[in-house]
């Protein structure tokens, strides 16, 4: 069974010299829109946890720090 990765490296075998700039560009673009999903996803999780040390004994003990 051929994997994804094996029909990619073959299709960009297939594409000409001049072309694979667009094929880079879209593949950076990828990578970018992923790292801002997780960076998204790492909000999402550091915001759920904003409620833990917002309490009144927590103000009061880094007040008095």
């Amino acid at each position: 069974m051929i994997t994804d990765k094996e029909i990619l490296i073959e299709l960009i075998n297939e594409i000409p010299e001049g072309k694979l700039t667009d094929v880079i560009d879209f593949i950076g673009y990828l990578k970018v829109k992923n790292n801002r999903e997780i960076s998204k996803d790492l909000e999402t999780a550091s915001e759920s946890s904003m409620g833990f040390w917002d309490n009144d004994i927590d103000d009061e003990t880094w007040n008095n720090a």
